[in-house]
């Protein structure tokens, strides 16, 4: 049964798809393309499906050389198509990291509580590796704290209007991660 719902805007008729089938349409078409001539895999089909009901993720940025950076967390996200979108303090190391030049990250998705407690059973999780990059969009900011108010709504009235005052001064970053193999 098709569950889309036309709404018109001007003179054009578009669709509105659920956050459900929006992800998962957007995970198998990213999950089955490669991105040719960049040398990149495509991203973890299991990741990505993970991505779907996990309430968190953690992330550890890449050295140059590849290497994971001494700095892991478990950390808050939402999904934006196939990219997970972060918000975090401007000074905290994935903000750090990104300002220094380190792009890349590794991402496990899955909750096993706080990392340094889980004994590494989060590194069992589906991973993917990810380009990482400040997301300065107001639509984006809009969208993506209207997504954390939905998945964490038992802690929103708390958080949420830290995250929206921190993102509009600048105390807050958003932090787009996008798949790369």
């Amino acid at each position: 049964m098709d569950n889309r719902r036309p709404t018109r805007s001007g003179s054009e008729a578009r669709w509105h798809l659920s956050r459900r089938e929006l992800l998962v349409t957007t995970g198998v078409l990213v999950a089955g393309l490669a991105c040719p001539g960049r040398g990149f895999a495509a991203p973890s089909e299991a990741a990505l499906a993970a991505a779907q009901t996990s309430p968190l993720i953690y992330v550890s940025p890449l050295r140059s050389d590849g290497s994971e950076s001494r700095c892991h967390a478990e950390v808050w996200f939402v999904s934006d198509a196939s990219d997970l979108l972060v918000v975090t303090t401007a000074g905290r190391w994935r903000a750090a990291a990104i300002e220094r030049g380190l792009r890349r990250a590794r991402i496990w998705v899955g909750d096993h509580g706080v990392w340094t407690r889980s004994e590494g059973a989060f590194r069992q999780a589906p991973k993917l590796e990810a380009s990482a990059a400040f997301d300065r969009s107001p639509e984006v900011r809009e969208r993506a704290l209207a997504g954390f108010g939905a998945k964490y709504s038992s802690e929103w009235d708390k958080w949420g209007p830290r995250f929206r005052t921190g993102l509009e001064s600048g105390e807050r970053v958003l932090i787009r991660y996008s798949p790369v193999g």
